[in-house]
């Protein structure tokens, strides 16, 4: 399609799903409790294999630390993610939440598919069972991360020790089910083809037209550096006409979300006429992309003005 005329399609699109001139961010902290990880998946830049001296667990009093930083700058969410740490159990994760949901008054984003898939496959239970003692415990919603594309063929590629895309979208099936809200991501520009990240879109459809469960897709380019694939990152204008389609496909989800994160403030704004309404977060603090040497900042009052 003419690039121009995509914009055009996708922007009446964000119009007629989300009327009037608002876009929407939450202010929030993602929070690494663990880079330690056994996946080595190819893409990424942030993860230490267990035994390596830079790994770490962050203490309670660090995580204390954290939250108190993101209350005080107004934030009302925490999104928590780590790496498939081999050694904890189920009933460690079950006690972190409990301890932030009974100190702080603040919503818990946390334990992307494949997390959750892995601690299954740890206690040796049904996804199902997980997600409701996460529940139980403190879990508000779910991220949508890990899911790169959700094409085997390509999974196998780039992060083969990690739940395949069947498992990726019953994590997310199931904790619809229970009454979770969750996001949806996209990392591309990688290995794979343009119709494979149509199969992607897809699926994430087809699943949406199911359970109704996605509040968000989030498409982002991956960043190659300090990863095991060598190659160029994807082009503001490839990212800009994939967001597009994304709107366009995806007409069953409200909300597509801005990556300035990855492609920096200024194509974010222009995002904001492909398709997207929503700029994601204020990241009071990430580490995964900027593992891979690239790292933008905004305050409140910088999201405002853009």
């Amino acid at each position: 399609a003419d690039f121009h005329q995509l914009a055009h399609l996708a922007h009446r699109r964000r119009l007629a799903k989300r009327p009037g001139a608002y876009v929407t961010y939450v202010v929030d902290r993602n929070i690494n409790y663990s880079n330690i990880c056994v996946c080595g998946c190819q893409f990424c830049a942030f993860f230490r294999p267990p035994g390596d001296p830079e790994g770490y667990l962050l203490s309670r009093e660090q995580l204390s630390r954290k939250i108190e930083e993101t209350l005080a700058l107004g934030g009302t969410q925490i999104l928590m993610q780590g790496g498939h740490h081999p050694d904890l159990r189920l009933s460690y994760y079950e006690d972190l939440l409990r301890f932030v949901k009974n100190r702080y008054p603040i919503h818990i984003h946390a334990f992307s598919p494949p997390e959750i898939s892995h601690f299954a496959q740890l206690e040796q239970i049904d996804i199902g069972s997980v997600i409701a003692r996460l529940r139980q415990a403190g879990l508000d919603s779910i991220p949508g991360g890990g899911a790169e594309i959700l094409v085997d063929s390509v999974r196998r590629q780039v992060s083969p020790n990690k739940c395949s895309a069947g498992q990726w979208l019953a994590v997310m099936e199931e904790a619809h089910r229970q009454g979770l809200r969750t996001t949806a991501t996209m990392m591309f520009g990688h290995c794979e083809s343009p119709l494979q990240r149509i199969e992607h879109l897809v699926a994430v459809r087809d699943l949406q037209d199911r359970t109704g469960g996605f509040t968000a897709f989030i498409p982002w380019s991956f960043q190659p550096g300090n990863t095991r694939r060598t190659r160029r990152a994807e082009t503001p204008a490839s990212y800009l006409r994939l967001l597009a389609i994304s709107r366009l496909v995806l007409d069953n989800i409200d909300n597509i979300q801005a990556s300035w994160v990855t492609m920096g403030p200024k194509v974010a704004q222009l995002a904001l006429s492909f398709g997207a309404n929503d700029f994601g977060s204020t990241m009071i603090e990430e580490n995964v992309v900027a593992a891979a040497g690239v790292s933008f900042r905004l305050s409140i009052g910088e999201i405002r003005r853009i």
